[in-house]
């Protein structure tokens, strides 16, 4: 594909860095030339110096060829990146998205107004975190979550302790436990020692293991017994840092829990936010990032810490400081990627990146019309996919067992109808199926043309 991107600045360039691997014909416009520097040394791309708001630079960058426009302006640049997007889909762009910084475009009857105007999707990436925190509060059993179906199959990530049952136990073993009048739940990879591994029957569960388990909605209680883990009630949850993204995970669930406090050390920013959230919201003016601040904020009764500053360090040490004073669930959100695994390893619970969220979106762009969703899950740099089979699919074509499948993938649930199952060797796939794929970054390409 010919991509064009419109900013080079962390998200910009963490997309031109991974779509560069895929064999895309790659374009960023930035009117900083040292970030494009920076960028083209680390990435095979064309970089082109000017306002991706103005038609020649948009000419220059090839936009009329493109097959996908992504205006990724940082966040004050919401209207540079709307004109840009307008622009690159009047010019001849097949496809084009935007990155914009407030709730109020999202809204239905306002997407619906840019998608007139020829933005296929409007994406807002603390938005989207926001919602990723809320559901990994709901679903605090692991460390990673997601739905599909509402909920009739479902996508964990489980770590293995010393004292897990699943310690020294291989796939096969566990499978034993996953059936009753069918596969409640299957183990699709294992990530280790910064690999993923598509694992065999024979693989053991190590120690410090991320183990990914797709699982029917039953299936999910039966593994959690098995496991000896519980979704834990959160009914009071604590916020440290009052960004946007923190405002937007209060607002999501006032009414859902009984008590949520912020800590700022922003004393202006501590009452906008108290004037803007009411009074369902505490709202405190001290540096959360001292431990003796939040022992005197009452830490230890809380069920759950998020921490949301703007510095990866400051989300990690304070979650590791939350922990070690009882909190039994934490969340911290890490923007710099090589920061994630030590996050894990240091025993923080959840982990948010905005870049690889967002990331996840956008590249749905570059597959199949039939890709419904995409997500990375945490730990790993595979992706989860959801595709949804059209008449004649390849994936038709036979049993799993006997298709030329790629080895880096794996087929997990199948949504049929109102019924879902876990995929076997011997399930053939039917047209209208929704099909839930965990695939390795080399095979995501040739996973995709079982679906067309």
């Amino acid at each position: 594909m010919r991509i064009v991107i419109a900013g080079a600045g962390e998200v910009g360039s963490h997309l031109a860095k991974m779509l560069s691997n895929e064999s895309n014909d790659i374009t960023v416009i930035d009117s900083d030339q040292s970030r494009l520097d920076s960028l083209s040394a680390i990435a095979d791309i064309v970089t082109v110096n000017g306002k991706s708001s103005e038609i020649g630079v948009l000419r220059e960058a090839g936009v009329p060829e493109a097959d996908l426009f992504i205006a990724v302006n940082p966040s004050e640049s919401q209207d540079v990146n709307i004109v840009s997007a307008i622009l690159a889909k009047k010019l001849g762009s097949r496809k084009v998205t935007a990155r914009v910084n407030t709730e109020e475009y999202l809204s239905f009857e306002n997407k619906n107004i840019f998608t007139e105007m020829g933005i296929d999707l409007l994406f807002y990436p603390e938005k989207i975190a926001a919602n990723e925190i809320v559901d990994l509060l709901q679903h605090n059993a692991s460390t990673d979550s997601m739905d599909f179906a509402r909920g009739r199959v479902q996508m964990s990530v489980f770590k293995v302790e010393d004292d897990s049952p699943l310690l020294d136990m291989n796939v096969l073993d566990l499978s034993r436990y996953a059936t009753s009048d069918e596969l409640q739940f299957r183990v699709v990879a294992i990530s280790r020692n910064n690999a993923t591994i598509i694992p065999k029957v024979d693989t053991k569960f190590k120690y410090h293991d991320l183990v990914y388990i797709i699982s029917k909605r039953e299936g999910t209680q039966m593994l959690m017994k098995l496991i000896g883990t519980v979704n834990l009630e959160v009914d009071k949850v604590m916020i440290l840092g009052g960004s946007h993204t923190a405002e937007m995970v209060a607002r999501q669930i006032i009414g859902k829990v009984d008590v949520i406090k912020i800590i700022d050390n922003n004393k202006s920013r501590c009452l906008e936010l108290s004037e803007t959230l009411g009074d369902m919201v505490s709202v405190i003016n001290a540096d959360g990032r001292n431990s003796d601040a939040l022992i005197e904020e009452d830490i230890r009764n809380f069920d759950a810490f998020v921490a949301l500053t703007g510095s990866s360090e400051s989300n990690i040490l304070a979650c590791v400081a939350a922990k070690k004073l009882g909190i039994p669930r934490t969340v911290a959100e890490v923007e710099n990627i090589e920061y994630i695994r030590l996050a894990e390893g240091m025993g923080v619970d959840a982990v948010i990146n905005k870049k690889l969220i967002t990331a996840g979106r956008i590249f749905k762009f570059t597959l199949s019309d039939k890709v419904r969703f995409i997500k990375y899950m945490n730990g790993t740099n595979a992706e989860v996919l959801e595709y949804i089979v059209v008449k004649d699919a390849k994936i038709t074509s036979g049993r799993l067992m006997d298709l030329d499948f790629p080895k880096d993938a794996i087929v997990g649930g199948v949504i049929r109808g109102n019924n879902s199952f876990i995929a076997v060797g011997d399930t053939q796939i039917q047209e209208y199926d929704r099909v839930v794929v965990f695939a390795l970054p080399e095979a995501v390409r040739e996973v995709d043309r079982f679906f067309k």
